[in-house]
């Protein structure tokens, strides 16, 4: 065998030996060794980040060679946190690390592609109209035409094509439309500021001159969340993960936080050495779950279902049976729970109308300025107020909107009612709409009527034109919508925790999976760490909830629970919803 392996040339030793033929002298070219040292070598490093839209945004030295990228590596200047606060370093990601592959990717367009069924009809009709407008209109308003190359959408068939051609179809079937049906059926996507800051301001400016609709990363792929300006009519203004590390119960629910916040991560893991409890709420057994205390896995869906059980222990618990000093005092101010609302007669019961309002009663309560935008509540001396603070009180009354609790008018200080129950003048049958009997093939539903009514308590007032209305606070119909009874006789309304009515940890048990234990433990820990702390419960949130058809829904709930608790605005406390790098702005319009 030896004989025939030295019949190779690469096997046949060459020149001298050493220590009894163990070493060997060897003259061999190594110019071989420049292709790993010229690998690494560059002309200059620049500082930059990614542009892909991440909430990171971490710093990175960009090795440039020839104008090309070579290498990266993570900067490490990061200026110090304050002394109680864990540094931001290190910051970033295996994603960041090979990102210059990205960048110079074989898969990347570089021309313009156009889907060939597409194109074969365009070219047709340009050859029989001069007008692009006319050759599109021949497309669009043949039923066979448009169909044939509609159903190939998202079956590829993709050609190369030009500039020229693309631009001239785009716009051609723009003229088309806003001549048809107006400008504001063409819509479209900008890319993010994050993303192209140039590429964000001529799409955005191209589309707002033509009076077109822009579409945003709320609607376009669900990447904010819409229940936030919705709720709160700001652009989900969340903390920086470095306050994580203030909290002292943390529910990171539907966000894989090491793989989706890699840079921000060690402040989830470093806080757990503070005492911290964490709780994982996601259906798979992501990387978050080893790094919590406790692992909630609730079938794919029904996030909102375990968020309202939630809720309902929280309102039981910590509003009714035992009041938080703390939880009625923020609910008070900072939410609209004492506030009015007008109930409207239905087939036989009532439903939640919208809020009184100054400008419904006599004189307007005395006031003057936009009454029809300021909201009514009643004190603890049972007096109707107009408390500071609602929309009305933001132009034309100085010093007046803000959370003070003043009364609008005399600024004196007041305490809102939040429940009418014990001074009510009737109990009220109220309707509340039901969607837990729709299932579906990942989860059960509980069959209840579609419409369940629950008894409130209201007071009739007079109004400015005469008639009377039947109104009831935000609080008080909040109370009954979690099905929390109040003595008040309510079929639909649960005793106890066991009872498989509406909203009840065993109502969610049927349908998320999750045991009713677990769910009244999280809800009792992390709204008695609140209570303790002044709001210092956290819930992490990312998009796996965000992307279902009723998203906005399922963070309501969410919501709520921060709300019951006082969570919202503390250091340490509230929600923390993370996406994309959606804070960027152009620093001037145009």
């Amino acid at each position: 065998m030896s004989k025939f392996l030295d019949r190779f040339r690469y096997f046949k030793q060459k020149g001298e030996t050493f220590a009894d033929g163990h070493g060997q002298l060897l003259n061999t070219n190594r110019d071989w060794e420049d292709g790993y040292r010229q690998r690494w070598q560059h002309d200059k490093i620049v500082r930059s980040t990614h542009g892909v839209n991440c909430t990171g945004s971490c710093s990175w030295k960009i090795y440039v060679k020839n104008g090309l990228v070579t290498w990266e590596t993570q900067q490490t200047d990061y200026p110090r946190t304050r002394p109680d606060l864990p540094n931001h370093e290190p910051r970033g990601c295996p994603r960041g690390a090979s990102y210059s592959w990205y960048l110079y990717s074989a898969n990347r367009l570089k021309y313009p592609l156009m889907r060939k069924r597409l194109m074969k009809m365009w070219r047709e009709a340009k050859v029989q109209h001069s007008d692009p407008v006319e050759a599109w209109a021949s497309i669009i308003e043949d039923a066979d035409k448009a169909k044939s190359f509609k159903q190939a959408r998202g079956r590829g068939g993709f050609v190369r094509s030009s500039w020229q051609e693309v631009n001239e179809l785009i716009a051609a079937s723009n003229v088309y439309t806003v001549k048809t049906y107006g400008p504001d059926r063409v819509a479209g996507f900008s890319p993010i500021p994050a993303m192209s800051m140039v590429s964000y301001v001529s799409g955005a400016r191209y589309l707002s001159l033509i009076g077109g609709t822009c579409l945003s990363f709320y609607d376009w792929y669900c990447d904010l969340p819409p229940a936030s300006p919705m709720t709160w009519g700001e652009q989900t203004d969340v903390p920086e993960s470095a306050d994580w590390y203030n909290s002292s119960y943390i529910i990171a629910w539907g966000s894989n936080v090491p793989q989706t916040r890699t840079p921000d991560a060690h402040f989830f893991t470093e806080v757990r050495y503070k005492g911290t409890k964490t709780v994982a709420i996601t259906p798979d057994y992501a990387e978050i779950a080893k790094l919590c205390d406790l692992w909630l896995a609730p079938k794919q869906g029904t996030d909102a279902a375990m968020a309202l059980a939630m809720g309902h222990v929280m309102l039981r618990e910590f509003h009714l049976d035992k009041p938080s000093q703390y939880f009625t005092d923020y609910v008070r101010r900072y939410t609209d729970m004492p506030m009015l609302v007008m109930l409207e007669e239905r087939n036989g019961y009532y439903a939640a109308g919208r809020t009184l309002r100054a400008s419904d009663l006599v004189d307007s309560l005395g006031q003057e300025n936009n009454p029809e935008w300021k909201t009514v509540a009643f004190d603890e001396k049972g007096d109707m107020t107009v408390p500071n603070g609602s929309l009305g009180f933001r132009w034309g009354d100085k010093g007046k909107w803000n959370l003070e609790q003043r009364d609008g008018k005399t600024g004196e200080e007041i305490e809102l009612r939040l429940s009418l129950l014990g001074s009510h003048d009737e109990v009220a049958n109220v309707g509340f709409p039901y969607f837990g009997g729709e299932g579906s093939e990942h989860f059960n539903k509980v069959d209840l009527e579609n419409i369940l009514l629950h008894k409130l308590p209201a007071k009739r007032l007079q109004l400015a034109d005469g008639s009377t209305a039947l109104v009831t606070t935000v609080y008080d119909l909040t109370m009954a919508n979690y099905g929390l009874e109040r003595g008040l006789n309510d079929d639909n309304c649960a005793a106890g925790y066991d009872e498989v009515k509406a909203y009840t940890p065993a109502w969610a048990e049927k349908i998320t999976g999750v045991s009713r234990a677990h769910i009244i433990r999280t809800a009792r820990e992390f709204a008695d760490n609140a209570d303790k702390t002044h709001g210092r419960s956290m819930i992490i949130v990312g998009a796996g909830l965000n992307h279902w058809f009723h998203l906005d829904m399922n963070y309501r709930g969410l919501i709520n629970m921060l709300i019951f608790c006082g969570c919202v605005g503390q250091s340490g406390g509230g929600w923390a919803h993370y996406v994309g790098q959606e804070k960027l702005r152009p620093q001037t319009g145009w």
